[in-house]
């Protein structure tokens, strides 16, 4: 009886000892797994979240785990110098926008990060049109149907107009600007302490027209509450093709809203290769592309040459625009 005794002994500890091998092999497995995250400059709930974890969902077969880490706050630049401090791996990438990236580096007089050294481009992400909006009960009132119209009622009427933005230094600021004075009008800002609240007094008539994302904004157009008088962008708008661009009246204007995906300067350029082959190939797909354009966002796939050669350009533009505008932060 002792043998058998000794035997089944000797069976439960290996039976022990390879339960405990394949759990400490999970679990090493585990620990080598590497995840990919993206920080996002802002809050979650946004556009620019909300197409972040889009494509982090998107891209999850062909480069694993991959993660949103939110990192709010100074106008994006905390979480744009979080990207630009971490180690070029690949495994940390962050959200470029207008504002991180052509905007800040001439609002703020210290800037934590360098807007072009610092990053590595790996594609454009997509582009939101930005739209000219009146409250729609103040346009019946003044007779204004179209951007002509606007334009000739404010030559009429100097600083009889005003408009609202999410800030001095605003995207909505911005254009509002760049619009005036390439229309030779003068209209009065009123900055706001961010988009929603500059869009309610829109909306409850305090204000007579502001500059917003298309995204923002086709809810109230499509209800009757807001007239849009025009888009942005160079073109119409694929989204609202009844919307004019602003470039039919005043030829060559254009501004509008994009972000797209970095990686930390220094990143190996077979590792940027990989990372804008997986996120082309999910901007490309055709169910990335019918989310967006319930987001009222346009795609924009490029090469990561491309896309560094867009944010140069950009950030060029907007030093104009807001040494004109005189708006600063600090």
């Amino acid at each position: 009886m002792k043998p058998r005794h000794d035997a089944r002994f000797f069976a439960r500890v290996l039976a022990i000892v390879a339960v405990a091998t394949l759990t400490f092999s999970a679990t090493l497995a585990l620990a080598q797994a590497k995840v990919t995250r993206i920080i996002v400059p802002y809050a979650p709930g946004g556009p620019i979240d909300t197409t972040a974890r889009l494509m982090a969902e998107r891209v999850k077969d062909s480069l694993g785990t991959v993660i949103i880490e939110n990192r709010p706050g100074a106008g994006g630049n905390i979480g744009a110098d979080a990207v630009a401090k971490a180690a070029p791996d690949g495994l940390t990438l962050g959200i470029a926008a207008v504002a991180t990236h052509a905007i800040n580096p001439w609002l703020y007089s210290k800037m934590p990060y360098n807007a072009q050294a610092d990053f590595a481009p790996i594609t454009q992400m997509l582009r939101v049109p930005n739209v000219l909006v009146m409250n729609a009960d103040t346009a019946a009132r003044l007779k204004i149907n179209t951007l002509a119209d606007f334009i000739q009622y404010a030559k009429a009427n100097p600083a009889k107009l005003n408009y609202a933005s999410g800030g001095n230094g605003s995207a909505g600021h911005l254009a509002g600007e760049m619009f005036k004075a390439r229309a030779g009008i003068y209209a009065v800002h009123i900055p706001y302490n961010g988009g929603n609240p500059a869009q309610l007094a829109l909306l409850s008539g305090q204000v007579d027209f502001n500059f917003d994302n298309l995204a923002t904004a086709s809810g109230n157009i499509k209800a009757g509450k807001l007239k849009a008088l025009a888009v942005t962008t160079a073109q119409r708008s694929a989204l609202l093709p009844d919307i004019p661009a602003v470039a039919e009246t005043l030829k060559g204007f254009e501004i509008d809203t994009w972000w797209g995906l970095v990686a930390p300067a220094g990143t190996p350029k077979e590792v940027v290769a990989r990372l804008h082959q997986a996120f082309v190939a999910a901007l490309n797909s055709p169910e990335v592309k019918a989310r967006f354009a319930t987001l009222m966002a346009e795609p924009v796939a490029s090469t990561p040459e491309q896309f560094g050669a867009f944010m140069t350009r950009e950030l060029a533009r907007y030093e104009k625009v807001v040494k004109a505008s005189g708006a600063r932060v600090d």
